[in-house]
């Protein structure tokens, strides 16, 4: 009886062991998944838009198999919030950033986690990296011909630091509107009136770890609303332990393009 108690024990933490080995190499895959987007508003004069969407980077540090499965370079890499966390040293942020501008000029906008450190500091550094933070403002591209792409970006809800009214204000009237928010809930804070086409978050690392496919969060996706098209990623990193099931790490490459 008490060698089969010892083989039954043995068993269980070997179990663990090899699902905990399991788990820590999902949490550190560098998946890329490829999104095409078509839009019957999308400017005709433009061509299509490469984006790179990279959100919840945490404590990783970007692995270069990452960098090299991007081919050409996008016009623009997109940090969806979280880029950091507390505890995480500055100087991985900037090789991170880095690392991110090898493949296209950097935009990003503040998550949660991303308070959690000194914030100031945290500003002035991607700033002196050049990275364009899209804090309640939007950019704004015109073509030859006047017509016009806006990228437009909000402060964290979770702080209610958002104010996507002043974002819109910056952006071109008629321009076609890419949103960028770290919390999916910023869908609820406009309708079609606001005539933005496309919303691209992270936030929930799709529950990170689920068990039987449930999870504190529903899987990272894509959803067509009423009023705009919404892709939740999954996101690049982890929080509170490095691991993963049943959600795997991911990053975007989107292309976003009109109608033939």
């Amino acid at each position: 009886m008490y060698f089969w108690i010892i083989g039954i024990l043995i068993c269980l933490i070997t179990t663990g062991i090899v699902l905990l080995v399991y788990m820590y190499k999902l949490a550190h895959e560098n998946n890329v998944i490829i999104n095409t987007f078509t839009f019957t508003k999308y400017p005709s004069s433009f061509r299509p838009l490469q984006l790179f969407f990279i959100s919840d980077i945490h404590k990783r540090v970007i692995d270069d198999n990452l960098i090299v499965q991007i081919k050409t370079p996008v016009d623009a890499v997109i940090i969806g919030g979280d880029l950091l966390e507390k505890g995480v040293p500055f100087s991985r942020v900037e090789e991170n950033v880095k690392k991110l501008q090898k493949i296209g000029p950097v935009y990003f906008v503040w998550g949660n986690n991303d308070y959690e450190v000194d914030y100031h500091y945290l500003d002035s550094l991607l700033l002196s990296l050049n990275v364009k933070i899209l804090d309640n403002t939007a950019i704004n591209f015109e073509s030859s011909n006047g017509e016009k792409i806006a990228l437009l970006g909000v402060d964290d809800l979770s702080q209610e630091r958002d104010q996507l009214n002043v974002a819109l204000m910056d952006a071109e009237e008629n321009s076609f509107k890419i949103l960028i928010a770290h919390e999916p809930s910023i869908v609820s804070k406009f309708s079609s009136r606001e005539n933005i086409s496309i919303v691209l978050t992270g936030h929930t690392h799709g529950g990170q770890i689920r068990f039987f496919g449930y999870g504190p969060y529903e899987l990272g996706k894509v959803h067509h609303l009423e009023h705009t098209t919404l892709l939740v990623s999954n996101g690049y990193g982890t929080t509170g332990v490095p691991l993963r099931l049943g959600a795997k790490s991911e990053t975007h490459l989107i292309t976003i393009k009109g109608t033939d």
